[in-house]
């Protein structure tokens, strides 16, 4: 461990930023990918699988960083996730050929969720429990979730980009998509540029080649994972490209609508993270998790039979003020009942299961769109996220994280005096 008073702060935004940079680069791909498709004329079910081809690398980055980020390094680990993420971006700015676009959206881990939920997370995850206490581990958390969302909230405005440069430019509509890819390979550039100088001390010790969990880990790593996979297979039915795939088809909104609506988006699942802090303070990290949760998938499902464009964005944007919260405390509470050098195959584990979840749902959710209704990913990923949070509270609501324990000891030492 290294000197956490002189270095710690350093290091920790350091990921802040490349994060943050990161984050603004999958908010712009979560509104312009599907649009950028559908202007190469594909149909719901080829978005779909596009978008899941996208997904799918990134599970296949996550598995790799879960394997090898504490052997090879983890600095080295995130300059090359955010290399890759910029090749992909820079091979959507040079082509049209749909299967160099399928291609690059694989190799680039094209994130069409909006959020970023990709490899080069697992490996911050890791790496911030480091940079500060056990007590202040959440608050971390929440901070880190908040840059993140802002950065989500600066890419989904520049997901107007496009719009603004056929307007204002008179820019073809095929081209305007892929000037607005070379920005975001510039940022995915930027973004590995920002953790070049991370110290060694975020590294950890490797006891062997084939570290693995200690059995009661993986007890605990098994069933959050297994439990994670149910969230996020809800989760792919509503990424951002597919939601604005659903506004852009049931109220005939672009670019120049959509972009503001997911800034404020992100910037309401920002200010939530801040307000998880607060709560599990208050109640815990796994009642925070679940009851916020909950309400949100329930008025989701209010959003495809909204009468109108206004109704409808209103209680989306209801539902994004509380849907985020889970987020923070999640991260948290994963690398807190773990052992500190079990954190980044703990976290990879959990994502990784996550990620394999989030590349299936949309190839499903497609066809779906084309064949059942439009609005099937409004049902059936609400109903799959309120399964998750009944299972999630069943099974952890009796393992509480160290800080948790030390509060209940203390509660009860001093209740114990009083009488």
């Amino acid at each position: 461990m290294w000197n956490r008073e002189r270095e710690s702060h350093p290091q920790r935004w350091r990921i802040f930023l490349s994060a943050g940079l990161r984050a603004v680069a999958v908010g712009l791909s979560g509104v312009i990918l599907s649009l950028h498709l559908a202007t190469l004329a594909f149909n719901p079910s080829r978005i779909g699988l596009t978008i899941a081809l996208g997904l799918t690398g990134c599970a296949l980055g996550t598995l790799v960083v879960t394997g090898l980020a504490d052997r090879v390094g983890r600095r080295r680990s995130l300059v090359a996730l955010a290399w890759g993420m910029s090749v992909g971006g820079l091979l959507l700015a040079g082509s049209a050929s749909s299967p160099v676009v399928m291609l690059a959206v694989f190799i680039g881990m094209v994130n069409g969720m909006g959020r970023d939920r990709g490899a080069s997370m697992t490996v911050e995850q890791a790496i911030l429990p480091q940079t500060t206490t056990s007590a202040e581990r959440t608050k971390v958390f929440a901070w880190y979730n908040v840059i993140v969302d802002a950065g989500h909230a600066v890419g989904s405005l520049l997901g107007s980009v496009p719009a603004l440069l056929r307007q204002q430019f008179h820019v073809p509509a095929l081209e305007s998509y892929q000037w607005t890819w070379g920005l975001y390979s510039v940022l995915c550039l930027l973004a590995g540029a920002s953790v070049v100088k991370l110290s060694r001390g975020i590294e950890v010790a490797v006891r062997s080649p084939t570290q693995s969990l200690s059995p009661a880990s993986r007890q605990v790593v098994a069933k959050f994972a297994g439990l994670s996979t149910l969230d996020s297979l809800g989760g792919g039915f509503l990424t951002t490209a597919l939601v604005s795939y659903w506004f852009f088809q049931r109220f005939g909104v672009d670019e120049a609508f959509l972009g503001p609506l997911f800034f404020l988006v992100r910037i309401l699942n920002g200010l939530s993270h801040l307000g998880a802090a607060w709560l599990a303070r208050r109640i815990g990290l796994v009642n925070t998790m679940v009851w916020t949760h909950l309400p949100s998938s329930l008025l989701l499902m209010t959003v495809p039979i909204a009468p109108n464009l206004t109704v409808a964005v209103v209680l989306f944007l209801i539902r994004e003020a509380l849907v985020e919260m889970d987020v923070p405390t999640r991260q948290s509470y994963i690398v807190a009942v773990v052992k500190e050098d079990e954190r980044t195959r703990a976290s990879g584990i959990t994502n990784l299961t996550r990620g394999v979840a989030w590349a299936v749902a949309p190839a499903i959710a497609g066809p779906l769109m084309r064949t059942v209704s439009l609005s099937a990913p409004f049902l059936i990923g609400p109903g799959l996220k309120i399964a998750y949070d009944l299972l999630l509270y069943r099974a952890f609501r009796q393992l509480t994280p160290p800080e948790e324990r030390r509060l209940s000891r203390v509660a009860g030492c001093s209740h114990g005096e009083g009488n």
